[in-house]
């Protein structure tokens, strides 16, 4: 046995003390590069751009030619880094995922878009059916702090004071980024019960007001409602925002169509005139109530009075703002956005400790502590409060559109896988079977892996922009 050197000693030592001094994230990344199949685990990252919170996947699938039993193609993750695959988390929300939320944003924008311009199964036909742009607002459940582009918050030129003793009126100018706007002016005259029954039951307000719609639009055309399915359909497509306050609205696109969908056109009478004086009238009659509760009685629920109706014009009309496009773009925005970039929290609340602690805003933190208030009466159990007391009460989907609208985002991401994959022209004239078996083995990165997908997505994030900047220049280049 050959004896160790002092100066061998001193290196290993000198060694281990350098280890000692890295972070835990660089220590994981020495780990990391030195893996086997580190090379393979880069490449999966990439193929799913730099996804945030990965889906990790075991198992094989095999398509066999369903007359000889012929292999035709086979996958099998036993040779991948830790035998497992990862694929997408499909998270929309830009806050928990920033790589799959812009590729749901593009989604949202292809669904959209298509039932405006035609495309993605759709005729072209759509362009010229009536078709509004509207945006429907919760009601008002007390004054709160405002951004009025440069104009005074709230001006009282005689003052005064509420009956808790706090001013009615505020003469300040705030910016958009004022961490005072959407606040109340009084906690104690803010109706918070109110502002979370609105929440869970804007869902079916919105069922209500489509049913609504239909009776205004046959009583405009002198028909029955049971009899405006023969002459034509509503189409729509609704993205939910939160404003500053905390509180959702709802922009919409509400097209005419046919009695057979989108492939054929509403009658004459059906014009964009009339679908809108039909959208304001049923705006202001439709009505849901809550459960009745001794704590909050029976609350009457409708749309606030801000009501915005614009005609959706070709993306030719330069000078509109509202064009196809526009609108396309302006709900695939939204779609990506959540409570959380209001100021709240995207994970649910297990305990109201937990609400104590959130790091939120007073106002916020009265909300969801209404949320779990409230949920603990029996008669208001079926609102399900507490499990959305991180939402502020609202349980309904980010987006929601009729069955005729447009495409789905299930035939959207089939398309794209099967560009990924090199299609299936092989494949086309045989008939196959598919035998396929999966299971869940892990999520999520390690440290160092974070900061390396981190990296892939900026990088993406960055050759995207530059690609838009060629093309704003007039740039031709191959996608």
């Amino acid at each position: 046995m050959y004896p160790i050197s002092d100066e061998a000693r001193r290196s290993v030592l000198n060694e281990a003390e350098r280890l000692r001094l890295l972070s835990p994230t660089e220590r994981d990344l020495i780990r990391l590069v030195h893996e086997p199949g580190y090379a393979r685990w880069l490449d999966q990252i990439k193929s799913i751009g730099g996804c945030a919170h990965p889906i990790y996947l075991a198992g094989h699938t095999t398509t066999r030619d369903a007359v000889t039993g012929e292999v035709l193609r086979h996958y099998d993750t036993s040779g991948e880094p830790g035998g497992r695959m990862p694929v997408r988390c499909r998270n929309r929300r830009e806050t928990r995922c920033e790589p799959c939320s812009y590729l749901h944003a593009g989604d949202t924008f292809q669904l959209v878009r298509s039932g405006l311009l035609g495309g993605k199964g759709v005729t072209d036909g759509v362009r010229r059916h009536p078709r509004l742009f509207v945006t429907l607002t919760a009601p008002s459940f007390g004054p709160v702090h405002r951004a009025l582009d440069g104009g005074v918050c709230r001006p009282r030129r005689d003052g005064g004071v509420c009956e808790h003793g706090r001013p009615v009126g505020c003469g300040q100018r705030h910016e958009e980024t004022d961490p005072v706007v959407g606040q109340p002016l009084c906690r104690d005259c803010y109706d918070y019960a109110g502002h979370v029954l609105w929440h869970a039951s804007a869902g079916r307000l919105w069922n209500r007001y489509c049913h609504m719609l239909r009776r205004h639009l046959a009583t405009a055309a002198g028909i029955t409602q049971t009899r405006l399915r023969e002459h034509l359909t509503l189409s729509f497509a609704k993205v939910a925002e939160y404003q500053k306050r905390g509180a959702v609205h709802f922009h919409a696109v509400i097209r005419l169509d046919g009695p057979d969908g989108p492939s054929s056109p509403p009658p004459q009478w059906a014009t964009t005139d009339l679908l809108s004086d039909a959208v304001r009238s049923a705006a202001a009659q439709v009505e849901v109530r809550t459960p009745y509760s001794p704590a909050t009685g029976e609350r009457v629920i409708q749309w606030g009075k801000q009501l915005d109706v614009h005609p959706i014009r070709s993306d030719a009309f330069t000078e509109s703002a509202v064009t196809d496009s526009a609108v396309a773009a302006y709900v695939a925005k939204y779609v990506s956005k959540s409570v959380g970039d209001s100021g709240g929290i995207d994970y649910r609340i297990q305990d109201f400790d937990s609400i104590r602690l959130a790091p939120v805003n007073t106002h916020l933190r009265a909300l969801m502590a209404t949320c779990w208030r409230l949920g603990s009466l029996p008669e208001l159990e079926a609102l399900n409060l507490r499990a959305w007391a991180h939402t502020l009460g609202y349980r309904g989907h980010v987006l929601t559109k009729s069955r005729q609208y447009s495409t789905t985002y299930g035939v959207l991401r089939a398309v794209r896988a099967d560009y990924q994959g090199g299609g299936v022209l092989a494949l086309e004239d045989r008939e196959t079977v598919t035998e396929s078996a999966w299971r869940y083995v892990g999520s999520g990165h390690s440290p160092a892996e974070a900061d390396i997908a981190y990296g892939i997505a900026e990088d993406l994030a960055t050759q995207r922009e530059i690609r838009r900047e060629m093309i704003a220049e007039g740039w031709k280049y191959a996608a």
